[in-house]
């Protein structure tokens, strides 16, 4: 009898946890009125005319398609598109990448300052103050990677309206300042070095006109949160030391001058 009432109360117990595990991930979903999340945000097309204007231009990389995400304050994706003609025209693995900026540059940037991805690059290395950064926000798989792929980059795109989460640490992430100053969210784009990602995200902000950047780290008050190339090479040191501690790596002599001369904050 012992044994048939101790085999009940595991059953009991497994069903318990399944069904309490599966109340679990229900009750972290919710439905999302997009259109009432992102009304401050670009719509796909928006998105997508500015970074195809932007991906067009010389930015020091490989000239390679890109995709682009746009997240609300909350995290929540509001956009996703693409530059080539289909989804296979740029890297498949840059989208989520895209939505990993958006999130990244949302997450850490405030009202009063704001923080591009490229700026954590340095301090995310081994041995930085933030090392360890990139674990701290896992993806949503459930949102990266569900849905019909034929919908992504479309105005469908199944991550429209999910909490993506997600940190990355090298260039393409920026937050969104509307013409008040509001932090409104983030953008990421990826699909080609993360010096141009950078340089091409820049100039995707500044056509959306969500530009207006309070202060950063950057030392340039006319770019604030722009990428800076201050690493230097130091014995036992892989990557270098960065004097600011803000410091990316270099791609190309070509994105790196070409930083400089980005469109300055209004």
């Amino acid at each position: 009898m012992r044994e048939s009432g101790l085999v009940k109360i595991v059953i009991v117990v497994a069903a318990c946890l399944f069904t309490c595990g599966g109340m679990v991930v229900h009750a972290a979903e919710w439905d999302v009125d997009v259109q009432s999340a992102c009304t401050l945000l670009p719509s796909h097309d928006a998105l997508r005319s500015a970074l195809v204007a932007a991906q067009m231009q010389t930015n020091g990389g490989f000239g390679l398609n890109m995709w682009g995400t746009v997240v609300n304050r909350d995290g929540i994706v509001c956009a996703v598109a693409f530059t080539g003609s289909a989804r296979g025209d740029q890297w498949p693995g840059s989208r989520v990448i895209s939505a990993q900026k958006a999130n990244t540059a949302n997450a850490f940037s405030l009202p009063a300052l704001a923080l591009s991805t490229a700026n954590l690059f340095t301090a995310t290395q081994p041995g930085g103050s933030l090392f360890g950064l990139q674990a701290s926000n896992p993806v949503n798989t459930k949102v990266a990677y569900g849905g019909d792929p034929r919908q992504n980059g479309q105005a469908d795109d199944p991550m429209v309206g999910g909490k993506i989460g997600g940190v990355n640490v090298f260039g393409g992430g920026l937050a969104l300042y509307n013409a008040k100053g509001e932090l409104v969210g983030g953008l990421g784009v990826s699909g080609d070095s993360s010096c141009a990602d950078h340089n091409i995200a820049w100039r995707t902000r500044h056509n959306l006109k969500l530009d207006y950047v309070p202060a950063g780290v950057s030392g340039d008050n006319t770019r604030p949160d722009n990428i800076v190339y201050v690493i230097t090479t130091q014995p036992g040191f892989m990557i270098g030391v960065s004097a600011s501690g803000w410091g990316h790596a270099t791609c190309s002599s070509a994105a790196t001058a070409l930083s400089k001369t980005l469109p300055v904050i209004p």
